[in-house]
């Protein structure tokens, strides 16, 4: 797992002063773009964040999905958008992905996006359509193996977060399954609640709200540990891949090039908004924990993802066009 700092560790920055360059911004709305359908984890811990940030910064702070790609609509939008800290992007570890799955790229993200903070992370959580005779991670793989290419897997979309946690199941268990690629993780959790697919590897918000009316079943987390919000829940490692493990983060980007002041003006109010008592309390809802950053542990995390994932991308031969 990776070394995180804690919030108050970041809300103290040496270089917070050089808002004083800029003491105007902003003066205007800001727009907060988000590469997924509206009512999945990544876009919720958006809103939250950008609600606060609204009465923080004196300016209106508007969502807006962009969905395709894998979120590279969204990431390009943003990558290409004026350096002044008027847009914003809300990104989960499919921004990593992406950087060595499409073939055609047309934005760098380590280039053309400039660090903001992380948000939060959380679990994504691996779920079945309790039509599947299967009670555990092992009946799984097993029903997998005497079947092979004939179970699949949905995701919100083609190099997400989510399609990497279900490749990486795959390629751990020595199994065939066949992904199905959604254009949003809600139409992907509605597919796999209605029996159209037989798995999918949801936030946790998401997967709450799916085994509470019992459409599904939940069978595993796909973090290091245990997620203190459902501590009966095993982990992929536990349950028969050791070694597994798979984070969904969401984290806020801009475009490379905005002044550093703004920047700095930015990741500070993100830290005050991550520290109130009710974002904490609404986060949990979502089975995320609050984490923030500075901009350079996010620029650092980004890189790091970005070599990871290339590994897994290269082992699987994934390639998106």
């Amino acid at each position: 797992m990776r070394a995180r700092q804690t919030i108050a560790a970041v809300l103290v920055l040496p270089w917070a002063a050089a808002w004083a360059a800029q003491p105007n911004y902003p003066t205007k709305p800001l727009h907060m773009l988000v590469g997924f359908t509206p009512g999945g984890t990544i876009d919720v811990i958006g809103r939250i964040v950008a609600q606060k940030l609204s009465e923080l910064l004196g300016q209106s702070v508007v969502m807006e999905n962009r969905p395709g790609a894998g979120a590279n609509v969204a990431a390009e939008a943003a990558a290409k958008a004026s350096p002044d800290g008027y847009t914003l992007l809300d990104v989960n570890p499919g921004l990593a992905v992406s950087a060595s799955a499409y073939r055609h790229l047309k934005y760098d993200a380590v280039k053309d996006l400039a660090p903001v903070s992380e948000l939060a992370v959380s679990p994504h959580v691996l779920i079945v359509h309790p039509s599947l005779p299967v009670r555990s991670v092992a009946d799984l793989i097993a029903l997998a193996r005497a079947h092979p290419g004939q179970l699949n897997f949905a995701s919100a979309g083609a190099g997400n977060s989510d399609h990497l946690a279900g490749e990486l199941f795959k390629s751990m268990a020595h199994i065939d399954i066949v992904h199905v690629p959604y254009k949003g993780g809600v139409q992907a959790a509605s597919d796999v609640a209605n029996g159209e697919v037989a798995m999918y590897f949801p936030g946790l918000s998401t997967a709450w709200l799916l085994t509470k009316s019992g459409k599904v079943r939940a069978l595993a987390v796909t973090t290091a540990k245990r997620t203190p919000f459902e501590p009966d829940w095993p982990t992929l490692a536990e349950a028969g891949l050791p070694g597994y493990e798979h984070v969904l983060w969401a984290a806020v980007f801009t475009t490379a090039g905005t002044p550093k002041d703004i920047i700095a003006r930015l990741n500070a109010e993100i830290q005050k908004a991550l520290a109130m008592p009710e974002v904490r309390d609404r986060m949990k809802t979502l089975g995320a924990e609050p984490t923030g950053s500075t901009p350079e542990q996010l620029g650092a995390m980004l890189k790091s993802e970005i070599e990871k994932y290339g590994k897994l991308v290269r082992t699987i031969g994934l390639r998106i066009d």
